[in-house]
């Protein structure tokens, strides 16, 4: 494996996004995101490393991820690799995907959505309740759509019957 998928955050396409990510969820609530300064690399870091679930999509009409840091990598059970193939709706069960599709909606006319909760599942079947939820349009550098991310901060495993 490569030193760019090992670390995917020194990429230049990463970096980029990792600030269209920051600087899209700051113009939305009007707070950051993560506190961190430095070099675009750093920041690009601290995004990577945060202790909190962040990932995000493109515009596709099926959008494939693009991003997500370590914590979002785990969780959903993913390498670099894995992720920047999957389909963002892979994350919620089929049961959750009208919901899903709703609240995708819902940010899309207003910018964002916060406080949300749902159920999100892993690559590998492993289901995850979660909350303090926002998603995000996503801007790029001519303040145009290119995406949605999201971050949530608390998570708990569901126990499999």
């Amino acid at each position: 494996m490569s030193t760019n998928i090992l670390l995917p955050w020194q990429q230049e396409a990463v970096i980029l996004q990792s600030q269209r990510i920051l600087s899209s969820f700051q113009y939305w609530t009007k707070h950051p995101l993560l506190e961190v300064s430095g070099s675009p690399t750093q920041i690009a870091q601290a995004l990577f490393e945060a202790p909190f679930p962040v990932f995000s999509h493109g515009t596709e009409a099926d959008p494939i991820y693009n991003y997500a840091n370590r914590k979002a990598l785990e969780l959903w059970e993913l390498d670099w690799e894995q992720l920047l193939q999957m389909p963002s709706r892979y994350s919620a069960e089929p049961v959750s995907q009208e919901e899903r599709l709703r609240l995708l909606k819902e940010v899309t006319n207003k910018g964002y959505v916060s406080n949300s909760q749902g159920v999100r599942i892993s690559r590998t079947g492993k289901r995850y309740e979660i909350s303090d939820f926002t998603i995000w349009n996503l801007l790029d550098e001519e303040n145009q759509y290119c995406g949605q991310a999201a971050r949530f901060s608390q998570w708990t495993q569901i126990n499999q019957s």
